[in-house]
Formats: structure tokens, sequence, C-alpha cells
């Protein structure tokens, strides 16, 4: 980008055109996964719509690649792209509740803890995740998953409509009567039909929850998956518990025996009657004892920030996913394999339950494509030394190529890792791919928005 465009934009932006010899350069291009290095020709951090509207203009007439950051969470680095302009929408950062309708319409630079510090304040949430950093955008784009899935589904089954700029610097609203298409699309087909600078969602009566922590040692890997492959399924939907392989990271509510331990174990969230957590959670005994099983009522925040401390910006993360109706006895061979040999602390492996909720929704309602699906699974590499890159890679891909055969084939899009290849965007969305290549070609034919999990326009296949 020639100097000319740079000061172009400035003028007609209300947010800051960082270029490579400005102050804060280094701290505008630094995202969440510190695997990631990369340098924009500028980053423009966009006020409001209207410097949407005239960045995207900008960037078309000048030829220039493209990527848009929400909370710049992406593992694969999606939000940043070498020698061209980063969207950064973390300037539009807000949520407002209307609590008489039970809805919240969220900035599209927003992270999960703006939205949920509002809405709490009215005993309201959504479901969305499991970390309070973690970027709107990105996560409900992709599908979005998280504590409250069991009981009210995906974050996109609560997604109401979506503010858009198109490819062709156009304003427009999704909804099921405007644009129907494209917010079908928006609905699990990542980044690829605009920048959505605002969403509107549903929301839940939630305010405390029951939380528990229960931990296994790492050698009951094959005890505790039998059992939570059977249990969690038919449990109440009014509990979520997703599980993991971990080390047991120092600090509360842990004690200080087990610190550094390779455990294996689930996270449970409990939205029903409070008096009845401790009787719901009695059969974590049945695998055997666990070593330690924590339970506590918690504001429904507090549980969503409980990781941040833990995995902050600037770990190398390498992750890769899949989804699964089933957890074979095959795939609990390749855990306990793997688990048993975590390459540092941080790293993990989660499965997430997608069910419940989830599945009254129709296979064609939204783009998400695995309604059958049970659990989400995620494998992360996750350390902070930078010398450990190869090794956290090495580790996932060789855990994931042995535990793929039993999946469905296809992940939640937001997990797909970095060098993996198109056709497992294809397999992400099974025979919704042909449909969203069409809309693709009706927003965006020139593939203008092609910094995401790619589907190319229709006439380009």
């Amino acid at each position: 980008m020639d100097g000319t465009t740079l000061e172009a934009m400035r003028t007609a932006l209300r947010g800051p055109v960082i270029g490579p010899q400005d102050p804060g350069y280094r701290e505008a291009r630094t995202v969440y996964n510190a695997m990631i290095d990369r340098r924009p020709a500028a980053v423009v951090r966009c006020a409001d719509a209207a410097d949407v509207m005239a960045a995207v203009g900008f960037i078309r007439d000048e030829g220039l690649e493209l990527a848009v950051r929400g909370g710049g969470h992406s593992g694969g680095g999606l939000c940043l792209v070498d020698d061209g302009v980063t969207l950064d929408l973390s300037p539009m950062r807000w949520a407002h509740i209307d609590p008489s309708t039970r809805t919240a319409r969220v900035g599209g630079g927003s992270r999960l803890a703006d939205l949920d510090h509002a809405a709490h304040g009215f005993g309201l949430a959504t479901p969305a995740g499991i970390q309070s950093t973690t970027g709107i955008g990105g996560l409900t784009l992709g599908g979005g998953h998280g504590y409250l899935t069991r009981r009210y589904g995906l974050t996109v089954d609560n997604l109401l409509a979506a503010d858009v700029v198109l490819a062709d610097g156009s304003f427009v609203t999704a909804n099921e009567s405007e644009n129907a298409d494209l917010f079908w699309a928006l609905r699990g087909g990542g980044g690829n039909f605009g920048v959505v600078t605002s969403f509107s969602f549903r929301l839940h009566p939630v305010d405390t929850v029951g939380v528990a922590i229960t931990v296994w040692p790492v050698d009951r890997t094959r005890e505790v998956l039998e059992w939570y492959r059977d249990f969690l399924p038919q449990a109440p939907e009014q509990l979520n518990g997703f599980f993991a392989a971990l080390s047991v990271p120092p600090g509360p509510p842990f004690p200080e025996e087990l610190y550094g331990q390779k455990m294996c174990g689930v996270v449970w969230c409990w939205t029903g009657d409070p008096e009845l957590l401790e009787e719901t959670l009695e059969v974590v005994n049945e695998p055997g004892p666990p070593a330690f099983h924590f339970t506590a009522p918690m504001p429904y925040p507090a549980l969503q920030g409980m990781f941040d401390e833990l995995l902050p910006t600037g770990l190398q993360w390498y992750w890769r996913g899949n989804l699964f109706d089933r957890i074979t006895d095959g795939a609990i061979d390749v855990h306990t394999k793997y688990v048993e040999n975590l390459p540092t602390d941080l790293s993990t492996m989660h499965l997430y339950p997608v069910d419940g909720a989830a599945h009254r929704l129709g296979p064609d309602d939204t783009a998400w494509a695995y309604r059958d699906a049970v659990w989400s699974g995620v494998i992360a590499g996750i350390d902070p030394d930078p010398d450990s890159a190869e090794k956290l890679r090495q580790w996932c891909v060789d855990y994931w190529e042995e535990l793929h055969p039993h999946s469905m084939g296809g992940t939640y899009v937001n997990f797909i890792g970095a060098g993996e290849t198109p056709d497992r965007v294809r397999a992400t969305y099974r025979g919704h791919y042909d449909r969203l290549a069409k809309i693709k070609q009706a927003y965006d034919p020139d593939n203008f928005f092609h910094a995401n999990q790619n589907i190319t326009p229709a006439e380009q296949h």
C-alpha cells in the first residue's frame, strides 16, 4: 500500500489506520495465537459500520488483500494477512440488552465478556463459548457452542439478525425476512459473505449456575470415557459437561498435591435447580473415585472467564478438530495413547457436547451441517515457548490423524487448523457446500472475502 492510499484512508475514516512505520504497529498486528507472525500493510481500526464500508471500498479499489479481525482468537491466524489490510473491529465493542424482549444487540468487535456482562445484569445469557476473551463474531459465524448448548442450542440457533457490509461496500441486514439466504449462510458459514458489524441474539434466563470440576488420574482415561459417552447424552439437558485431558494448573480450586499431574476430567455447568446439583453429579463415582471433585454456585460470567488467566494472549497454539456422533472403543484407544503423553502443561483435548437443544433444529435449518453430531472435539497443543511450536504441531497432527477415522468426517469450522486442505471445508459443510457456494456467488462473486475457511463462489468450481 502506498503512502497516498494510507493518507486517504486516514482522512476518510474515524478510526486509526496503522501502518508499519507507526507507533503501535507491533501491538496492532498481535493476535491471540503467538504462532502467527504476519505483517499487514495496514491495520484499520474501524470505529463503526461507516468505517467498515469506506475501508472495504478502499481495499477493493486498490486490489489489496483483506482480513477481518473480531476478537483475534482465530487459531489459524485468519485475521491477519501479509501485505494486505486487516479490518480490526475491536473498537466496535458494545452490547445493548432489551430485557423486555430478552434480546441483545452486540457490536462486531465484541468479546464474549461484553455480552455476558451486559446480559447478566438482567439474569440472561445465550450459548457462546467457554472463554470470555473469545470474539463473538468468529465464534458465531462458525456456529458456536458452549456451556449452554445442551439447554439452549448453538450460538447460531439464537442469532436473530446480523448487519453486514458486503464486498461492494453496501450495508444490509440479514434475518428471516430480509436477505434470508444470506442469513442462512451466516449461521455457520464463517466469514465468507461479508463483515458483520452487529449481531442480534435471543437471550435466556441464566443467572447463577452450578459449576463442578471432576478429575481422575490420567491412567483412568479409558474407564472415564466409557462412562462419559454413555452418561452424558441421556443426562438432563440442564447439565453440560465437556471432557478434558489436562495437566492440573497450579492454583485454586485444585489442591497443591495435584499441581502438574496429568489428569482426565469433566467441567460441568448445571442450569437446573441449584439444590439438585450434588444429587445429579453423584454419578461421578461410577468410573472410579475421582482424585478431586469440586462444586460451587457461580455467576455465569465468572464461569465463562474461569480459564482466561490460564490461557492469555501470547501463547503458541496449534489445533485441529473433529465432530463425533459416538465415542468408539477405537477412539478411546487413541485418546488414551495421546493424553498420557501431553507435550506441554497447557496442551489439551476437549470434547464439547453439541446434542440436546442443538438437535431440535433440522439439518437444513442453518449452514451448520452436523445436527446429528453429539460431540465437537478439539486437540490443542499450547505452550509459551516459541521453540516448542513444531513439537506442538506434530503431537496435534499425529493425534488427529489417528483419531479422524473414528469421526464423522467434518469439524466445527473454527477448529480447522493451519495447513489443512480445502477438502476439510467441504467435508465440514457436507451437502450444504454447494448451496453456500451459490450464496457466495450472489454476495461475493469475486471471492473478495477469502482470508477465511474459504467457500469459493459457485462459478469458480
